[in-house]
């Protein structure tokens, strides 16, 4: 399960109606790419659609889909946002990963 904090879900629902989703029929679908400075980086994007290998989770009303391989690198990870001076964005806190890189979107195992 991924989970998602207060201030994420309130930027969530913010940027999805900006750019013209639906929080409430819509998803915030994450994943994990081979990429980054510490080997494989994070994905976040919104879609309409949910295809058939998708794990699909529901935290703090909003919707979450995996693809099946990323799953596995984000199990109990929390969607955060930051908006402090050293910049603002979403922030994975993920238990597995046993290196990230000091921006916090690349991680490894």
């Amino acid at each position: 399960m991924i989970k998602v904090s207060e201030t994420a879900k309130k930027k969530v629902i913010e940027l999805m109606s900006d750019d013209g989703f639906n929080s409430v029929t819509d998803f915030v679908r994450v994943g994990v790419k081979s990429g980054g400075c510490s080997g494989l980086s994070y994905d976040l994007k919104f879609d309409k659609e949910q295809k058939e290998d998708d794990k699909v989770f529901e935290d703090n009303g909003v919707k979450i889909i995996v693809d099946k391989k990323s799953f596995l690198y984000l199990i109990g990870t929390t969607l955060e946002y930051s908006g402090g001076l050293n910049g603002a964005g979403f922030v994975f806190n993920n238990p597995n990963a046993n290196r990230t890189c000091g921006c916090g979107e690349s991680f490894s195992l």
